[in-house]
């Protein structure tokens, strides 16, 4: 009989849990000092700001201190996994030798859950019964390599997964998006002024928009898988229907109070919390938002 500790279920299994995680995103990833990080560290080596109870001694002022990576980060529940199912609650700070392992671990899961976390989205689009039973065996098949040892999530072929997954998200995508809008599928958009753009069923998966204007816009039923929102301005906009939104992309961005959210969704703390400049209405009008 398992000795795992019980596991949440449905959606709140991927998203994080930083209590009952080890600090492994403090400790797996490197990072480099640029805008992002204030420091160089490199992989496997804990973050000098990481405590000894595995709790961040800046996380309400990463953006401040020059951490603004790690206010972004989102392992999609991937850290609490290792921590607490594919480890059982051991601790590497107890069992230094098992870090090697837990980190190789991490790197596996992290993208396997957020694979998880896209199917779980693409099934609560309503697809067709066909399209449906495909999600869901990929949604079961992933989920079962998620419950792997250490041993079998080293053989796992991320990549691979990763290549059949995403023909089936962009086919849910595109089902719910029909009529289709504007294809900006992997547009370069960094800085763009999208005031006034009809991005309304747009397919903007992978696109980089880094910087970009989308103040006021209606990103009705818009697609943005792996969308680069950093710095994005989205204050006014509406994103109540955007498929495939997750929160760590409006953690990266700028919004305020007129800002238009899911309802599954937080607004990120350092955003503005006043409607302080004005916005230009965008030029089409608002049709074709889902009820």
């Amino acid at each position: 009989m398992s000795t795992h500790p019980a596991q949440p279920s449905g959606s709140t299994r991927l998203a994080a849990d930083c209590a009952r995680c080890f600090g492994l995103c403090c400790v797996v990833p490197a990072f480099a000092a640029s805008a992002d990080f204030a420091i160089d560290k490199p992989a496997g080596q804990a973050c000098p700001n990481l405590r000894p109870d595995h709790g961040c001694g800046i996380h309400t002022t990463l953006r401040e201190r020059g951490f603004a990576g790690c206010a972004v980060f989102d392992c999609f529940g991937a850290g609490q996994q290792v921590a607490q199912v594919t480890f059982g609650g051991r601790d590497w700070r107890d069992a230094p030798e098992t870090l090697p392992a837990m980190a190789e671990a991490f790197r596996v899961l992290r993208p396997l859950h957020e694979l998880l976390w896209y199917l779980t989205e693409a099934v609560s689009l309503h697809p067709s019964a066909e399209l449906r039973a495909e999600l869901e065996h990929a949604r079961a098949e992933i989920a079962g390599l998620t419950e792997a040892d250490p041993t079998r999530l080293r053989a796992v072929d991320v990549d691979a997964h990763r290549a059949r997954v995403n023909p089936l998200l962009s086919r849910a995508g595109d089902a719910a998006r029909a009529p289709g809008g504007v294809d900006r599928r992997g547009a370069h958009l960094l800085g763009v002024d999208l005031r006034g753009a009809d991005l309304r069923r747009a397919n903007l998966r992978g696109a980089l928009l880094i910087g970009a204007d989308l103040r006021g816009v209606d990103l009705a039923l818009a697609d943005v898988t792996g969308a680069d929102l950093r710095g994005a301005d989205l204050r006014g906009a509406d994103l109540r229907t955007t498929l495939f939104l997750h929160q760590a992309q409006l953690d990266a961005a700028r919004g305020d109070a007129r800002t238009d959210l899911p309802g599954t969704l937080s607004r990120p703390a350092h955003w503005t919390a006043l409607a302080l400049t004005p916005v230009r209405a965008a030029a089409p009008s608002r049709r074709g938002r889902r009820r």
